[in-house]
């Protein structure tokens, strides 16, 4: 290769890469002037900078996409969705668990984002993708095995996480005492690994769409993905790596401006978390509708599925190490209204995966179910 050619090669890469550059830029500078520049700004001024964050931070989210689906395509599923999810769970996380150690105390922080998430997912983005689907191609397969294996895991930590704290009676309010938050502790960290074990080597097959997993010769990942440009799995997982820490960082800094609309309009905190929820689950949208779009309805089960279960399993350990490292309290179970919707949610999720495929009222019941929650932050 010329030194011309590697550098020619060099410029497409940082093409391609360009919201990579930009969100880094943007970390920098906002790291530097950020703080004083959403602290004193006010009326277009702050607005502008917001649309500049989410901007930046969206665009950040496709280059996470893009690259998960790349290596969905080296490695194969279920390994490429769990990639993704995992990878968009942990931008969660440390949001919440940078919030909890630097900022105010927010003792509901991580249960409204559970909550939003668990909204956001099992009915929003459930009822677009079934949808639209359904729209395109009438009735779509998914390996009904590997939906009953996610809502198994889903059930229970839901309910111990976000309404059992509720009914404890060891302490005062919907909270629990050590011992309970050392038991949550364990079985989410016991579940989700063997849940993993399940997903990825004893019952892999299970995760697969129908066809593929009694067809080797069945189409590849990549038919879904034409345009996708492929390189070496390493550098697939550096890049997406390298795409959530300017995510990460800004998505804090957006935390700024939407804290100071909710005080200064008087909105509900609970919008707050469904903001930053939307922004954070941004890739397995995309990802998760352009499977389904594609015939691939698998693939968005267990991005959804798989999203639920691992925002459940894995922000709850990281919250109550923090709040018994740092004394902070945590505050899990729901308002009664939200314990309603959430039970609500749960039952009509076991019903739409209960048959092996799905058509376009199922979607249109998710979509009023994720309306409700939507009238309901307001109440």
């Amino acid at each position: 290769m010329t030194d011309k050619q590697a550098e020619m090669g060099s410029l497409a890469f940082l093409v391609s890469e360009s919201a990579l550059v930009i969100g880094v830029l943007a970390a920098i500078v906002f790291g530097i002037f950020g703080s004083v520049w959403l602290g004193t700004a006010t009326g277009l001024l702050l607005a502008g900078l917001t649309a500049i964050l989410f901007a930046v931070i969206l665009a950040a989210a496709f280059g996470v996409v893009r690259h998960a689906d790349a290596l969905a395509v080296l490695l194969g599923e279920p390994y490429g969705t769990l990639i993704l999810t995992l990878s968009v769970i942990s931008i969660e996380v440390m949001m919440i668990s940078a919030v909890m150690l630097t900022g105010t105390e927010n003792p509901t922080l991580a249960r409204e984002t559970m909550y939003a998430v668990v909204m956001i997912v099992l009915n929003g983005m459930v009822g677009l993708t079934l949808i639209l689907g359904g729209l395109r191609h009438h009735e779509q397969e998914y390996n009904l095995q590997g939906a009953n294996a996610f809502i198994a895991l889903i059930l229970p930590l839901a309910v111990l996480v976000l309404i059992l704290p509720n009914y404890t009676r060891s302490t005062e309010g919907p909270t629990l005492s050590t011992p309970q938050e050392i038991f949550l502790f364990v079985i989410c960290i016991g579940l989700y690994a063997v849940f993993l074990a399940v997903q990825t080597v004893r019952h892999r097959s299970y995760f697969l769409a129908p066809r593929a997993a009694s067809d080797p010769d069945a189409p590849d990942l990549e038919d879904e993905h034409p345009g996708l440009v492929l390189r070496g799995a390493w550098i697939h997982a550096a890049l997406l790596v390298a795409y959530l820490v300017p995510i990460v960082y800004l998505a804090k800094m957006l935390a700024i401006p939407i804290d100071i609309g909710i005080n200064r309009f008087g909105a509900p905190a609970a919008l707050g978390g469904f903001v930053v929820a939307v922004l954070v689950l941004s890739p397995e949208v995309l990802s998760a509708i352009r499977a389904a779009l594609a015939n691939r309805l698998q693939r968005s089960v267990n991005i959804f599925l798989g999203s639920v279960a691992a925002t459940i399993a894995l922000t709850v350990p990281a919250v109550l190490v923090i709040s018994m490292a740092t004394g902070k309290q945590v505050t899990l179970g729901l308002p009664p209204v939200d314990s309603l919707l959430l039970l609500l949610t749960l039952a009509v999720s076991i019903v739409t995966f209960s048959s092996g495929r799905t058509n376009v009222l199922q979607g249109a019941v998710h979509l009023v179910l994720f309306f409700a929650y939507l009238v309901l932050i307001f109440d």
